[in-house]
């Protein structure tokens, strides 16, 4: 017969305790980076692409006002810029036109770079497909905060380096939701945002007085929700944005940057983690 060894009981009572503290906290810290992970995931959906919009409304409307309290300049809408080259074109202005064209080019140049990072991502099955814009617009903003003042000194193509880098990082975010929810949600100019909600305001307003006749005019609820929080948000988030740049000049976009990178980096990281596994 073996001899008998005496061994002490665990404690009960810790252990108890240790798995209620730190199983909650495991399970809260992986439905965090679950939620992350889905709101750039290949697969979308409605709810995430309500939820990333959300969240890149802000953030443009951030660099929008406060970038305009740096470089003087609305960078993150078009239309403006179109209509100021060709007053200026009018006036005999040259020097403005170039001005507009250059800002113009970098914003298209930040939209072509989102569509060849994208199909670069998918063509490949990487995760991170449309991570890869979010994190190399939050480069760009990090290096803005960091040596932004000394970019608005280098002259760019026709306009400050300062200007051009955020009409780029604009045109890069704009393509970037465009792209994942098939035009549905734009989160850096809100003209179409107002437009449409005037349009569902429309319909929520109109008195069906004929009850027989069809089709009836009815507002999408949950589409006018979606519009009126996208522009509350790019509001909001012009607001926090002006502040910061008055309060602390170019180093308020790094905060937006870690944003964009607590965004985008659980996909990529799934990528890292892929292409060591491989090898």
């Amino acid at each position: 017969m073996p001899p008998f060894v005496f061994r002490e009981a665990p404690d009960c009572a810790s252990i108890d305790v240790r798995n209620s503290v730190s199983s909650p906290l495991s399970l809260t810290m992986q439905r965090s980076v679950d939620y992350v992970r889905t709101l750039t995931a290949q697969a979308r959906s409605a709810r995430a692409n309500r939820h990333l919009g959300f969240t890149l409304a802000g953030v443009a409307g951030a660099m929008n006002a406060g970038g305009y309290l740096a470089v003087h300049q609305y960078t993150s809408h078009m239309t403006g810029i179109v209509s100021s080259a060709a007053d200026n074109l009018a006036l005999g202005a040259g020097d403005l036109v170039l001005d507009a064209l250059g800002a113009i080019l970098s914003f298209l140049l930040g939209a072509a770079c989102t569509a060849m990072l994208v199909n670069y991502g998918r063509r490949r099955g990487m995760a991170s497909e449309y991570a890869l814009p979010l994190l190399l617009e939050a480069m760009l903003l990090l290096g803005f905060g960091v040596l932004g003042a000394r970019l608005a000194a280098v002259e760019g193509l026709f306009v400050p380096a300062t200007v051009m880098l955020l009409c780029f990082t604009m045109g890069l975010q704009n393509a970037l939701v465009t792209k994942l929810s098939h035009a549905e949600i734009r989160t850096t100019h809100m003209t179409g945002i107002v437009t449409d909600i005037g349009i569902e305001l429309g319909k929520l307003l109109y008195w069906n007085a004929d009850a027989q006749a069809k089709p009836r005019v009815a507002a999408n609820h949950a589409r006018l929700f979606t519009l009126c929080a996208l522009l509350g948000c790019f509001f909001g988030g012009g607001v926090a944005g002006a502040l910061g740049f008055k309060a602390i000049g170019y180093a308020a976009t790094v905060p937006l940057a870690l944003l964009l990178c607590a965004l985008a980096i659980v996909p990529a990281l799934d990528d890292v983690r892929g292409a060591l596994r491989r090898k």
